[in-house]
């Protein structure tokens, strides 16, 4: 399987980097095929108004490295991973960006969108978040928004990785060791359990099949 792992925070040697880099190993170690971008790489501005952006041949006009991050690394990856600091109780401006840049494609303005929608969808998601506050609900918003991303694009939201830190690097000096827990997450990224109930989704009664109570 492909991923996208993305580190959406300036730092580059910072906890995000560090959450980021270690998901791709344990998706390397599995034998997936892993891409880690940092978002400062591909992102110079944010979304405007494509109405006047655009160029004549329907093209977006924002001149930086996003398109190619998009159609040659998100578009074809079965999963994507986004690593992010807390920042004022969300995500980095980098990381809401790429995500608001993909407007520009899915638009049917864009001469492409009827085939980047379906691409856009179905994929395995995955969240590691770095916050100097404790708080158990310090990156709840962040967390539903990924949720209702997943719910918009038919994706599976697969969890959450959570370390704390501030200074950089310092989230390895997390006791509940959010380093190792991010390399299993991305070693188990595409099996992990993940599920969404509906009134009437069809239910087994178990969660793990085959186990004894």
């Amino acid at each position: 399987m492909r991923a996208l792992v993305l580190s959406a925070s300036p730092r580059r040697n910072g906890n995000s980097a560090a959450l980021a880099e270690a998901a791709t190993r344990g998706l390397e170690a599995s034998g997936h095929e892993a891409r880690l971008l940092f978002a400062d790489d591909i992102l110079t501005g944010f979304l405007r108004d494509c109405r006047l952006c655009r160029r004549v041949d329907g093209e977006c006009g924002i001149e930086d490295g996003f398109r190619a991050a998009f159609f040659d690394e998100f578009l074809p990856a079965e999963g994507f991973i986004a690593a992010t600091p807390v920042y004022w109780y969300g995500m980095s401006a980098q990381l809401k960006a790429f995500f608001d840049r993909m407007f520009c494609y899915v638009a049917a303005s864009h001469p492409q969108s009827g085939e980047v929608v379906p691409r856009m969808m179905g994929k395995r998601l995955g969240l590691l978040l770095a916050s100097e506050e404790t708080f158990p609900d310090v990156g709840a918003g962040i967390v539903h928004q990924m949720q209702e991303y997943a719910r918009y694009t038919g994706s599976d939201f697969a969890g959450v990785v959570h370390g704390y830190g501030n200074a950089r690097g310092e989230v390895s000096q997390d006791p509940d060791g959010p380093l190792v827990r991010a390399e299993a997450f991305g070693r188990g990224f595409f099996s992990r359990h993940s599920s969404d109930y509906r009134i009437d989704t069809p239910r087994p009664g178990r969660v793990w099949a085959g186990r004894s109570q």
